[in-house]
């Protein structure tokens, strides 16, 4: 195969796996979009009030949250800088209230592509908002217990204030397509770069002994990596891709994005909440720690299941 063969190849692989995510995420956004616009986002906010206090945060902190699970991180973020400008924060409180929003944002997009993948939406929704809840209420409880973390927090970053604008929504929506499209591109150029180097088979063989312990095969390693590091949109994009390709078995699929949904872009997104005076104690090591935790329950759960039992109850294809 010539090197415009393989390059005609990985456009035509990126094209399928990106029109895959675009054909979920636009018609979600622009859904969002709308119930943004209707002011849902605060609706849900006052709702998540008595939550807030059960996880030691104030009240108006059930905005922030609400904006993450119904749009992203930086809507979230965005509505945080606002609050701190009138109030000032712990480190333990910002902390908790970073892990809950790790765990539970950008629920419309990134829930729907989970189960395109082929885990049920009721349980990809329920494990990350639970989960989002039970971590926010154990740290909340060894920060107050201890003492630990309740100097005031220090913001080193300011969120971009978005352009309300119908049109700016549009532009900046099309910029991120374009990036997903572009990185996805990069993926696929550096997976199959890896597989013609032997670099997968090795890497696959070193993660084989830990992916075995959460219960998946070294199939499985590339994909998590991914995931893990980059985002559940672009492990979500690859898991479809393989999954529908065969590769992956119906366990592997659900275990790691069961991991995935919790711990997931381990770098940018630990960055963004590291720079509005988190702790790394609790938004880093916390949560894969607690990760890890989860999935040897799962994986315990499952397995005093029948095989027949999981395919109905947790899987979709």
């Amino acid at each position: 195969m010539t090197i415009i063969d393989e390059i005609k190849d990985i456009f035509k692989d990126t094209c399928k796996t990106a029109s895959t995510l675009f054909i979920i995420m636009i018609p979600i956004s622009i859904i969002v979009k709308i119930l943004v616009e209707l002011g849902t986002i605060e609706i849900i906010g006052n709702n998540l009030k008595p939550a807030m206090n059960v996880v030691g945060l104030p009240g108006e902190f059930g905005l922030v949250w609400a904006t993450a699970m119904l749009t992203n991180i930086y809507g979230g973020l965005v509505v945080f800088f606002n609050l701190s400008l009138q109030n000032n924060y712990s480190v333990a409180q910002v902390t908790v209230l970073g892990v809950m929003i790790l765990l539970a944002h950008n629920l419309p997009v990134e829930v729907r592509i989970a189960q395109k993948a082929g885990v049920r939406l009721w349980f990809n929704l329920s494990l990350r908002i639970v989960c989002a809840l039970v971590l926010g209420m154990i740290l909340h409880f060894v920060f107050s217990t201890f003492n630990l973390f309740q100097n005031v927090s220090t913001i080193f970053w300011k969120p971009e204030v978005v352009d309300p604008a119908l049109s700016s929504w549009v532009l900046g929506e099309l910029r991120n397509y374009l990036m997903i499209f572009l990185i996805i591109m990069s993926l696929m150029t550096l997976m199959k770069t890896l597989k013609k180097t032997g670099a997968i088979e090795k890497l696959n063989n070193f993660l084989k002994p830990g992916l075995e312990f959460l219960g998946m095969s070294k199939n499985a390693a590339p994909i998590a990596v991914i995931g893990t590091t980059l985002g559940l949109a672009y492990g979500g994009g690859l898991i479809i891709k393989e999954a529908k390709s065969g590769m992956l078995s119906k366990k592997d699929v659900f275990y790691s994005l069961s991991f995935m949904n919790l711990s997931h872009s381990l770098i940018e997104d630990t960055l963004l909440i590291l720079a509005i005076g988190g702790s790394l104690f609790g938004i880093l090591l916390g949560r894969v720690l607690f990760t890890i935790f989860v999935i040897v329950i799962i994986i315990k759960i499952v397995k005093r299941l029948s095989y027949k039992t999981f395919e109905k109850y947790f899987v979709n294809y």
